[in-house]
């Protein structure tokens, strides 16, 4: 039998037994060939479920015949021998699901598709009623302890009950799976029974002409960037082509211009009453074929023909403009470890020495201290550091304006930049070292002043910073242009921040013609 069949018999005599139908689903497992041990399992419980012990018992025969390591079996088969007074068969297949349990405190057979978990201890419990009943009063005792040792949660007080039944020679009811639960066939495999269409019928959705009336399906095809070629299968139309046009048109009732002479058009159709349906800039619209005259097709670098879409920026932002170095390193300054020696190609690193001679506070417990300002120094201190010595220490290692500048730092969780006015926030700022480093922002006293804005920009896309000196920006902000650092950077300002970005994320903005 196909494992396909197997599984649909399988399935449909689980759905019997779940509709209480025990004849039904006794008929559906047995009619199944060369049954697994699992189905034979479940053929066993039905019986049990019917009151037909014999049955039950050949049923778990051929279960544990077809798998020797299926402890469930043997755990059931010997409820069903206690029924039928088999006592030592009983005793022998409960001991035989204690071997298979392997020193485990359960076995869980939810992956094989019973949702039940066979413990050690309900096992014991069964090997103590076998013995019980062969007269082993003093054996089924000590196994029951053995039980009670495991300490099941909620089952002590029926644990010492049952001791206390033994104690006093009365027999134990043994225990089974519970009624009801059978090997189930896994969910995924029931969905594959049956074909599925997963694609369903085709249907055009969108078009990147506006207005497009072609129904059908285009095949892929690589898309140049910044241009747009329709396939030949897309038009059904001999005419259909670039085209260029002769002179200015202006569509009727309308003085602006809606083609500019020498514009390039896609031609879609050419009526006979002389007018043509043509594509331009992502509209679709009318034109006079007396206006037309035939081109070859445009390379995509040369023509730059705009279909509407405007194009993202680049996922990687072109390189960073290298800025100036300090015309002289500081005495004595080394690589220092955890310190670039090119910092993503923008800032200059000098390592310098734990604090200089003239230096006056001590060192409790050293801290890698990376300082971002007109360049970048990385310096050892102290927690024991006071705000006035970390200004002093500061002013000494880049200048005078360091000493008022804004200090900040970043919150390790929420990853905002928290300034540092006070011993207070000084103090917060030190819980913020891990392994032994931080890093810390000194921002002039004049970087926010009010400099000269030589235009403005508006971003298309979000910017995020990948390094202090950046501005970071959200879609739609203004952006007031202080510099030009490069033809692919600019220095601006946006939300009372100063930073340089990418070009290409942000467009001039357009000046309002009322304004002057």
């Amino acid at each position: 039998m196909a494992y396909r069949d197997l599984v649909r018999g399988w399935h449909e005599g689980v759905l019997a037994v779940d509709k209480g139908d025990w004849e039904s689903a006794l008929k559906i497992f047995s009619s199944i060939e060369e049954p697994s041990a699992r189905i034979c399992f479940n053929i066993g419980c039905v019986h049990l479920l019917t009151g037909n012990l014999e049955g039950a018992v050949q049923a778990f025969d051929q279960t544990v015949t077809k798998d020797n390591r299926l402890a469930v079996g043997f755990f059931q088969r010997g409820f069903v021998c206690l029924q039928l007074d088999k006592y030592e068969e009983a005793l022998y297949d409960s001991r035989m699901a204690l071997t298979l349990l392997r020193y485990n405190p359960f076995i869980d057979y939810k992956q094989l598709g019973l949702r039940h978990m066979l413990y050690a201890w309900e096992v014991l419990y069964n090997i103590a009623a076998a013995q019980c009943r062969l007269g082993q009063w003093q054996e089924a005792k000590v196994t029951l302890e053995n039980a009670i040792i495991q300490r099941p949660e909620g089952r002590t007080m029926s644990l010492d009950l049952a001791l206390k039944r033994i104690q006093e020679h009365l027999f134990l009811d043994p225990m089974q799976i519970p009624p009801g639960e059978f090997f189930r066939p896994r969910k995924k495999e029931v969905e594959q029974l049956d074909s599925k269409d997963f694609l369903g019928k085709p249907k055009v959705i969108s078009s990147v002409i506006p207005n497009d009336e072609y129904i059908g399906f285009e095949p892929l095809r690589p898309q140049t960037k910044g241009f747009y070629k329709p396939s030949v299968d897309a038009v059904q139309d001999c005419d259909s082509g670039y085209y260029r046009v002769l002179g200015h048109y202006y569509p009727k009732d309308s003085e602006e211009v809606a083609l500019k002479a020498s514009s390039l058009v896609f031609v879609l159709t050419k009526d006979t009453d002389g007018w043509a349906t043509v594509i331009h800039n992502g509209q679709k619209l009318c034109v006079p074929t007396s206006l037309l005259e035939p081109v070859h097709a445009p390379k995509a670098d040369k023509w730059k023909i705009d279909n509407g879409i405007p194009l993202p920026p680049d996922k990687v932002p072109p390189s960073r403009p290298h800025l100036k170095q300090k015309d002289k390193q500081q005495p004595g300054s080394t690589e220092g470890e955890g310190i670039n020696a090119d910092d993503a190609n923008s800032q200059t690193n000098f390592m310098v020495p734990l604090f200089p001679k003239e230096a006056s506070f001590t060192v409790d417990g050293a801290i890698l201290l990376k300082v971002h300002c007109s360049y970048t120094i990385a310096v050892q201190v102290s927690e024991a550091l006071s705000l006035s010595d970390l200004r002093s220490l500061l002013k000494e290692k880049f200048c005078q304006d360091a000493e008022h500048g804004k200090l900040s730092y970043r919150h390790s969780s929420s990853g905002e930049l928290i300034a540092v006015s006070g011993e207070e926030d000084l103090g917060k700022m030190w819980q913020q070292v891990m392994d032994g480093k931080l890093t810390l922002w000194c921002q002039g006293p004049d970087s926010c002043s009010d400099r000269p804005v030589l235009y403005q920009m508006v971003a298309e896309y979000k910017y995020i910073a990948e390094g202090p000196e950046d501005l970071e920006f959200n879609e739609g902000d203004t952006l007031d242009i202080l510099a030009e650092v490069n033809e692919d950077w600019l220095e601006g300002r946006c939300n009372g921040k100063i930073g340089i970005f990418p070009k290409c994320f942000a467009v001039r903005a357009r000046m309002d013609p009322a304004q002057p």
